[in-house]
């Protein structure tokens, strides 16, 4: 990505529509609208639906704002430019638990189902079409809705499928996570792709025939005719706006019956398992909330290893936003469910592998921006999982160092636990290794490292002598 002179900053992700972009001018999010674009924004803003999805909650705040604050593309200045109101960390759909991606599915249903009795429809049916406040999905992509044709589909069904319904389908049917397959893939799960993996009696279950097979099958018979000729097939057999509809209530009932719930894993054991003493967690959380609160309300929080949110609950209450990113997908769904249960919206679960974190993707590398890109923290958290990375992944200790400043915004701080190799933690992950294999991982070794990398204030080893927490301010 790059930036102006003027230091307005486009948005790779929207570069594939040229009707509208979305652009960053400091914290400001813009979107620059052509001709028609801004038609159907004006048709939008004074319908009768969209105001109330707006006051609900369940679409991103929008206003008009000055043409002249993005540049014009191709020489052809924006008819209008929008301000949204901006959300406090984008995520992608790879990085979602089930619950959440099948809640962000519902609400996009909704807001169709919403739009068509209004004469309105969505022309895109992504995933990325929606971000989260905390626990609360919310639609951001406005120059999606457009006045609706009659006797035309919904233009965003095929999206949909790929990145919403399938990867449901994936996991609801078969148990098996869909975050790789659309890490793998910007657009999602093609049919083809998924078909074999339902042959036989699985064709019968919920959704299979009707979405993926027959609309496979569908897809493959008009491959050579054009989208006009489709359009003008389904007016022809009477498709109208009701049916439409009934379509959209058909796809939300199906979505609302998948479910998948995983057995317990290690992960989400691990708290109660992990050996610490009761004096060791009241210390522990005692040392969070004063290293949290001494940065003055924190923008941005990141717990990484957040597990079941214990520590993330207690940065959110001396920060505006907390990312707990675990690599569990059962692990981020259980902390998902209780979130959402609690109403709470300034904490984001999401699913990242941090010896693997999400990368740019897409168009460039660029159309969606990797974990690293888009974390920026006042705080970084990284309690016990140092000796995970370090030894359980055989990343060195300056590198796992590096990569922590790396995520901090500058000035920022982190505050990471060292849990010392005669931790019975430790020891069970370095009995698993060659003997030897990590003579540097020691103590006064990752104290050394700190201290070339940023400041050390404060400092406290946990009652039980085997473990201990710093806070340190990088690059200072």
């Amino acid at each position: 990505m790059t930036t102006s002179p003027t230091g307005v900053r486009p948005e790779p992700a929207s570069f594939r529509d040229p009707a509208n972009r979305v652009f960053h001018v400091g914290d400001e999010v813009l979107r620059g609208l052509n001709a028609q674009a801004a038609e159907h924004w004006r048709t939008l803003a004074a319908s009768p639906f969209f105001p109330t999805l707006v006051s609900a909650g369940k679409v991103c705040a929008t206003e008009d704002a000055p043409p002249t604050l993005v540049p014009a593309t191709a020489g052809t200045p924006w008819a209008a430019v929008l301000r949204h109101e901006r959300i406090p960390f984008v995520s992608h759909p790879y990085e979602w638990s089930f619950g959440m991606l099948r809640d962000a599915a519902l609400l996009h249903l909704e807001i169709l189902r919403t739009a068509l009795a209004d004469g309105f429809t969505t022309k895109d049916g992504s995933a990325y079409n929606l971000q989260w406040r905390g626990a609360k999905p919310v639609f951001i992509d406005i120059g999606s809705f457009e006045p609706i044709r009659d006797g035309e589909p919904w233009a965003g069904y095929r999206q949909f499928c790929q990145t919403v319904l399938y990867p449901l389908l994936l996991t609801a049917h078969l148990g098996v996570d869909f975050q790789p397959w659309l890490r793998a893939q910007v657009d999602g799960i093609e049919a083809d792709q998924l078909r074999p993996l339902f042959g036989g009696t699985r064709r019968l279950r919920p959704g299979v025939l009707t979405h993926l097979h027959l609309h496979g099958a569908m897809q493959q018979r008009n491959a050579a005719a054009s989208t006009s000729d489709v359009k003008a097939q389904l007016r022809a057999a009477g498709y109208s706006r009701d049916l439409q509809a009934a379509t959209v209530r058909g796809i939300e009932k199906l979505v609302r019956r998948l479910e998948h719930r995983p057995s317990g894993s290690h992960w989400s054991d691990y708290q109660r398992t992990c050996g610490y003493s009761a004096r060791d967690r009241v210390a522990k959380e005692q040392f969070v909330v004063t290293a949290v609160a001494a940065a003055a309300r924190p923008r941005l929080v990141l717990d990484l290893g957040a597990n079941d949110g214990r520590y993330a609950r207690l940065a959110a209450g001396h920060a505006d936003y907390v990312v707990a990113v675990e690599q569990d997908p059962a692990v981020v769904d259980e902390l998902y469910r209780a979130l959402r249960s609690e109403g709470q919206q300034r904490i984001l679960p999401l699913v990242v592998d941090l010896a693997d974190p999400s990368p740019g993707g897409g168009w460039r590398g660029v159309e969606r921006a990797g974990f690293a890109q888009r974390a920026s923290a006042d705080v970084v958290l990284a309690l016990a999982l140092v000796h995970h990375l370090a030894i359980g992944r055989n990343v060195p200790l300056p590198e796992v160092v590096d990569w922590l400043a790396g995520l901090t915004a500058p000035g920022g701080a982190v505050v990471v636990e060292f849990v010392h190799p005669d931790d019975p933690m430790a020891t069970r992950l370095l009995a698993n290794k060659p003997e030897g294999l990590f003579p540097d991982y020691r103590r006064d070794t990752f104290e050394r490292i700190i201290e070339a990398r940023g400041r050390i204030t404060d400092r406290l080893e946990l009652p039980s002598g085997t473990r201990t927490l710093y806070r340190a301010v990088m690059g200072g």
